[in-house]
């Protein structure tokens, strides 16, 4: 079957204007004007009406497995469900461990990895949690990379957080090294997804590692960038060097009352200071558990990060100014470049048919993942196995 989506306005995700795109399952066959086709049984045209049509959002964390619970083994959060990613416009993700690598691993990670993809979705995965050594399922942080073909770097690697195993700089060198090398051979990223605390040497670490090694500071990737302004400060410079920042999307008041820096704050504040936007990206940390602390820092609830906060943030930054063009490569095209995810993050002949068509008040009505309709009229027609209809 082809489907043609006529008359969208598409954003690829520069604005290529008033377009048809034709798709035959994931690929994109032709984005033209006024394409021709007969009228056939085996040609879906769907009329876009002038409606807005954009990739399918990146997301370069999410936890699929769940997390540990900072608050004891009742407080574990739950897996996300394929309807979480898709009624929120992402078609392709990048999962991880968190803190717990002890009821979750790296095989229920992949496994679930490959039960989201089944169903819809791309998902990829990192190697590794917080600790280090690293925890990884051959043995060895680069055949993990060679030998498993959905992962793609390694993470979240903890630094200047308690949670985290206080990595010396050799350390922290030698696992960028792994990962680089498993990289190269096998053609991937190999990059290192960077959990960033609120300990005070923030970014340090990373710059000591470039510093005083071979490896090159863009072999990081550190998220959560805008947990504290003087951390966002610190982010502004990485980003300056040739980095790429990531901001958190999933949040809560507890955390904004405590110095978190909101993202639409986050961003304004980066692309003031001089960096191309083209050198920041969101991440929602969907299904990592976000603990409520009381005044004596004892944890009373916990709060689980929601998928949607991505597409959320999206929208707020286009209402607080920003155009359509410039926010889409923050949740689109720049994670997609970092992590060498070449098929994704764009609209083109070179790219997977992942959509999301936007309505005139860029509320979702369709996605697309990898050619298949996920959502229709804003509504999900494909669930996850176990999810209730």
């Amino acid at each position: 079957m082809l489907t043609l989506i006529r008359n969208a306005l598409v954003y690829s995700p520069q604005l290529l204007g008033l377009q048809d795109v034709l798709f035959c399952g994931s690929n994109i066959l032709q984005i033209a004007k006024g394409i021709k086709l007969p009228n056939a049984v085996w040609v879906k045209e769907v009329d876009a009406d002038g409606c807005i049509l954009i990739p399918g959002l990146v997301d370069p964390l999410v936890h699929i497995t769940g997390g540990g619970g900072e608050g004891g083994y009742h407080t574990r959060t739950p897996e996300m469900q394929l309807t979480d990613a898709t009624l929120a416009g992402v078609t392709t993700l990048v999962a991880a461990l968190g803190t717990d690598a002890v009821s979750r691993s790296l095989n229920e990670l992949v496994i679930k990895a490959r039960a989201l993809t089944y169903e819809g979705l791309s998902v990829f995965c990192y190697t590794g949690s917080y600790e280090f050594p690293v925890k990884t399922i051959t043995g060895d942080v680069t055949q993990d990379l060679m030998m498993i073909d959905n992962v793609i770097g390694v993470g979240e690697i903890a630094i200047a957080d308690h949670r985290g195993s206080q990595l010396s700089v050799a350390e922290l060198a030698r696992v960028a090294a792994q990962s680089r090398v498993g990289g190269m051979l096998s053609g991937k990223a190999g990059i290192v997804f960077v959990h960033v605390g609120d300990g005070a040497s923030g970014l340090k670490l990373l710059h000591q590692v470039a510093q005083q090694s071979d490896i090159p500071l863009t072999q990081f990737y550190p998220t959560h960038i805008n947990r504290s302004q003087p951390l966002l400060e610190q982010g502004v410079e990485f980003a300056k060097k040739g980095g790429v920042i990531d901001f958190t999307t999933s949040t809560n008041q507890h955390f904004l009352n405590h110095g978190e820096v909101s993202v639409v704050s986050a961003v304004k504040f980066a692309f003031e200071q001089g960096v191309e936007l083209s050198r920041i990206s969101l991440s929602s940390d969907g299904n990592a558990s976000l603990p409520v602390f009381d005044s004596a820092g004892e944890c009373i609830g916990v709060e689980v990060g929601k998928v949607s906060s991505l597409f959320n943030a999206m929208q707020a930054l286009i209402i607080s100014g920003f155009t359509l063009e410039q926010i889409l490569p923050l949740v689109t095209s720049n994670a997609a470049r970092n992590l060498k995810l070449k098929r994704k993050g764009g609209i083109g002949l070179d790219k997977d048919a992942d959509f999301v068509l936007l309505d005139h008040k860029l509320a979702i009505n369709k996605v697309w993942g990898k050619g298949q309709l996920l959502v229709d009229n804003g509504i999900a027609v494909k669930r996850g196995t176990f999810e209730l209809y």
